[in-house]
């Protein structure tokens, strides 16, 4: 056993003579260490008990080190100002009333989307939803389609949807149409809907127009044989006194004359445009996964339907052709196919859509004066602009590439004639382009047009690519934009009589709108057919403002007459107004949010070209 201790640690507690020094050297050790210290310590054994009690302390010993005893008080006083201050500088701050930074005001374009979206609400047929906001309207033809005949039993309910304009005839292919448009709208831009508070408005626009669809056929059904055309009758022809949605001038609420439904059995645009429509809405509403489902199985039947038994709708002198005229299907074939190609995912739509034979029958090779312009008759534009798109992101590649080519070559000439330094179409003196030549009720084909525009230009941007060619000139994005905004500004009332084409927009917009649950008071008195006529033919303005129509504009000289008897001056449309919603939310907000490459692209598998058929073997 060890006669030295042991350190706690492990080591002995020897004491080794080399660990020695003199008292010098210790003293001298101490100095280095700490001066003042031993100075202090040595004047303690010095000073007698009473002297030494009366000697303050200079240094404050904190155990790990030894401090200056007045570096501890300003330490500690520093320490503790700091603290009052940040105690008043946070009490200050939660009482003294905060100036908050405000946002910048919306541009006109967010301003007037918000008011174009609440025409649809002034339109809505059927129950009303109880936040309707449209105050001087109400539930209304709650009889239709059940008392009609012809219908095989299948179409029972024909309740709710929208009426069509002025009137209030339900006309399914100007407004199948318009929820396309609408969907369309929403998949590229749902962010600038998001950012102007009007997703959720705008969805249940579209949904209340795609759950009318859905009655209008035998949805549940794979093969169906008759679709609704159109509910209500506008004949007048022939001096007709029976009483319909046009002889008589009447609140919607009030209506008590039979209303017919005209249906179909082979009527391929009108069934391939409600396609398209449900198709396009089967995307928007793709989180909803049930409702998305029956929109699907919905458009799937129509499709096939349209490709069955080939007819105009509006062929054999219908009504539909005094009022929606369709001068073609293939059109339809072409734009509903691309639809139904993104909605499923679905090869075989994709050839159909791309097939030369179509493209060609629907005028994509021939031109023509209406050649680019996008309509509720006319769609063929609207789908080159479509197949571009997939050209663009996806480039699907062989067999697809050379009429997908061919497309996107037609779209950028298409882009060129919208443009000033270009002949296709004629301006008026204020710079309105004349897309129907002249002819009244052009606001529609304008607004289509500015989307198409402002959307291509959207396209561009996000594909990296600055520009387009028009011959050999070479033009930027920025180009199409400002044609676009030219044209919505000109709506908007930059025009030579300083007028808004959208009511309730601005200070000077029209008055005496065609349109009669508008213009007729909502005062507890029924008024009846011909007992309406004295509102529509008053010179007064409308008791209503339908807030957001854009009326049918001015015609080629820049005049409008505020006339409500003069429906091509003064009646708002479905069509025309989904176009300008379209419009207005592509051009709302920052440019640089741009389009939503993806969603239109959630059904669509991976692509993996093709490759082409090896050439023929040679032969000498």
């Amino acid at each position: 056993m060890s006669m030295y201790g042991r350190d706690p640690w492990g080591g002995p507690l020897e004491i080794h003579a080399t660990d020695s020094a003199t008292d010098d050297e210790r003293s001298r050790n101490l100095q280095e260490l700490d001066r003042p210290a031993l100075d202090e310590t040595q004047q303690s054994w010095l000073l007698g008990a009473g002297e030494q009690k009366k000697k303050k302390k200079k240094y404050v010993d904190l155990g790990c080190i030894i401090v200056s005893r007045k570096i501890f008080i300003w330490t500690l006083g520093t320490l503790a100002v700091s603290a009052v201050l940040a105690g008043l500088i946070t009490l200050i701050v939660k009482t003294v009333p905060r100036h908050h930074h405000k946002p910048s005001p919306p541009d006109n374009y967010t301003l007037a989307l918000h008011k174009a979206l609440l025409f649809f609400n002034a339109q809505k047929s059927g129950k009303l939803p109880r936040h309707n906001n449209v105050s001087w309207r109400g539930n209304s033809c709650m009889d239709d389609g059940k008392k009609s005949e012809g219908t095989s039993g299948v179409i029972k309910d024909l309740i709710g949807g929208y009426y069509d304009a002025g009137d209030a005839i339900k006309f399914h292919f100007p407004k199948a149409f318009a929820m396309t448009m609408l969907s369309w709208s929403v998949i590229e831009y749902s962010a600038k809907y998001e950012a102007a508070g009007e997703l959720a408005h705008v969805k249940e626009v579209i949904k209340w127009g795609t759950d009318y669809f859905l009655k209008t056929f035998n949805n549940t059904a794979d093969t169906i044989n008759l679709i609704a055309a159109q509910v209500g009758s506008g004949a007048t022809s022939g001096g007709s006194t029976t009483p319909n949605d046009h002889y008589c001038w009447m609140r919607p609420e009030d209506i008590d004359y039979p209303r017919p439904v005209t249906t179909c059995s082979s009527c391929s645009d009108l069934a391939a445009e409600m396609a398209a429509a449900l198709a396009a809405a089967s995307i928007v509403f793709k989180d909803n996964r049930a409702y998305s489902q029956k929109l699907v199985h919905g458009a799937t039947t129509l499709y096939g339907f349209s490709r069955k038994q080939r007819r105009r709708y509006s062929a054999g002198g219908s009504e539909a052709s005094v009022f929606y005229n369709s001068t073609s299907y293939w059109d339809e074939f072409v734009w509903g196919g691309a639809w139904m190609y993104f909605a499923t995912g679905n090869s075989s739509y994709l050839k159909l859509a791309t097939t030369p034979g179509l493209a060609k029958h629907a005028g994509a090779f021939w031109g023509g004066p209406d050649y680019g312009v996008l309509s509720w008759d006319n769609k063929l534009t609207g789908a080159q602009v479509l197949l571009s798109r997939l050209r663009l992101f996806l480039s699907p590649g062989y067999p697809y590439e050379e009429i997908l080519r061919t497309f996107h070559n037609q779209t950028g000439i298409i882009m060129c004639s919208y443009l000033p330094m270009f002949t296709s179409f004629n301006r008026t003196k204020g710079g309105l382009i004349q897309l129907n030549h002249g002819r009244p009720q052009p606001l529609q084909y304008v607004v289509n047009a500015a989307f198409l525009a402002a959307l291509y230009s959207d396209y561009l941007d996000a594909a990296d690519t600055p520009g387009w060619y028009c011959g050999p000139n070479f033009f930027s994005t920025d180009v199409l934009r400002d044609f676009a905004k030219t044209q919505i500004d000109y709506i908007l009332g930059k025009n030579p009589r300083k007028m808004s084409y959208i009511v309730g927009f601005g200070n000077h917009y029209p008055k005496h709108v065609h349109h009669r649950a508008a213009s007729i008071p909502k005062n507890k008195i029924k008024y009846n057919c011909k007992g309406g006529w004295k509102w529509r033919d008053t010179s007064k303005p409308n008791p209503h403002t339908i807030v957001g129509a854009m009326v049918a504009g001015p015609d080629k000289h820049d005049g409008f007459h505020d006339v409500r008897t003069n429906y091509n001056y003064t009646e708002p449309t479905l069509a025309g107004n989904a176009g300008l919603v379209a419009a207005l939310v592509a051009l709302s907000g920052d440019k640089s949010s741009g389009i939503d490459k993806n969603t239109l692209f959630s059904a669509v598998p991976p692509m993996f070209p093709t490759p082409p058929p090896p050439p023929a073997p040679w032969k000498p």
